[in-house]
């Protein structure tokens, strides 16, 4: 089969195809700077009939969407039914859902006969228990307004899974790991009997670990006293909060490479903020898993930087417990998704 993977983000849409037979990857385009989703398409397409690849024979196209709410606790094929509660789960995440959905609806006009699926990036997390996913707010927060922790990167955590159990050459459903992605956004999760019990990033994906330019975990009377007695509006919080903050806030640079290069005090005090936090919940996720088979390390950041997996393992954080470093891919774990359909 070969099945497109089509990855919208406001700005841009990532675009390949799988020979699902032996998952090489056929085609794999990047249009960015997009003026909207149709033009862009339309680019893409163009494209590939200059590779003599017709779009409307391909056998599937799977989709990157980013928040399935309580709604979607797996992929689903996409129906009119479903592109409504996608529409109204456009509140808990703005940018990326509304991008995501321009995306399915611009290739069911253009292909409509081909058929369609869903893969959700909060799917994985959907078997968190109750005393993981619950903010201890009023119950009728949950109950009435669905505030709650629902984890993101699930289709990143749900590959290194499938990839760590071939190399330990054990079935997922034996394994407990703690896996970390970190890139730009970063997440960690705690995977016990190859489900997650518990993860970073919450309501939004901006809990958790300190990120390139997003805080991580903060007091929350903070947001209260920037606007109350700063002065700050609610957008002001909201920008500073996810662009303005992280390794960004403390040395102004987001970039891991250079901030290791320049090594001033700001520099070395943003990785120390980092790595200390990864530590903190390493920590806190063997506790919570008891035994640990591998800690997986994955993401741009995780795959590619030495000096940050050496300080997050430093002082035997973790001994006799094996670690992995896999390039994640979660183009192929959607395209291996579709495949189930």
């Amino acid at each position: 089969m070969n099945i497109a993977v089509i990855n919208s983000g406001s700005s841009s849409i990532k675009f390949k195809i799988f020979d699902t037979s032996s998952e090489k990857v056929i085609v794999d385009i990047i249009a960015q700077e997009i003026k909207n989703h149709h033009e862009a398409l339309k680019e893409i397409i163009l494209k590939l009939e200059q590779k003599n690849i017709e779009f409307n024979s391909l056998d599937m196209i799977g989709h990157r969407v980013v928040h399935g709410g309580e709604k979607f606790s797996k992929s689903v094929v996409i129906t009119y039914e479903v592109t409504q509660m996608i529409r109204e789960l456009i509140p808990l995440a703005p940018l990326h859902n509304m991008a995501n959905l321009d995306g399915i609806e611009v290739c069911q006009k253009i292909a409509p006969h081909i058929k369609q699926v869903a893969v959700f990036d909060t799917a994985f997390h959907s078997t968190m228990p109750k005393e993981a996913f619950l903010y201890a707010l009023p119950y009728e927060m949950y109950d009435k307004y669905k505030i709650r922790r629902y984890g993101f990167h699930g289709t990143s955590h749900s590959y290194l899974l499938k990839e760590s159990a071939k190399i330990l050459k054990k079935k997922t459903s034996e394994l407990n790991i703690i896996s970390l992605h970190l890139g730009n956004g970063a997440s960690i999760c705690a995977i016990k009997n190859g489900k997650s019990i518990d993860t970073s990033m919450g309501f939004t994906p901006l809990e958790g670990l300190v990120m390139g330019s997003r805080s991580g975990d903060i007091d929350p009377a903070i947001i209260i006293h920037l606007q109350r007695t700063l002065g700050f509006s609610l957008d002001e919080v909201e920008d500073m909060l996810n662009t303005k903050s992280g390794l960004k806030g403390i040395c102004s640079k987001s970039d891991v490479r250079k901030i290791v290069e320049a090594n001033s005090e700001k520099d070395k005090l943003a990785l120390s903020m980092m790595t200390r936090r990864i530590r903190k919940y390493i920590g806190a996720y063997t506790t919570l898993l008891q035994r640990v088979d591998a800690i997986i390390f994955s993401g741009g950041i995780g795959e590619n930087s030495s000096y940050i997996r050496e300080c997050v393992m430093a002082n035997d954080l973790a001994p006799n417990i094996p670690v992995l470093v896999i390039k994640t891919d979660e183009e192929l774990e959607i395209a291996r998704e579709c495949v189930n359909f």
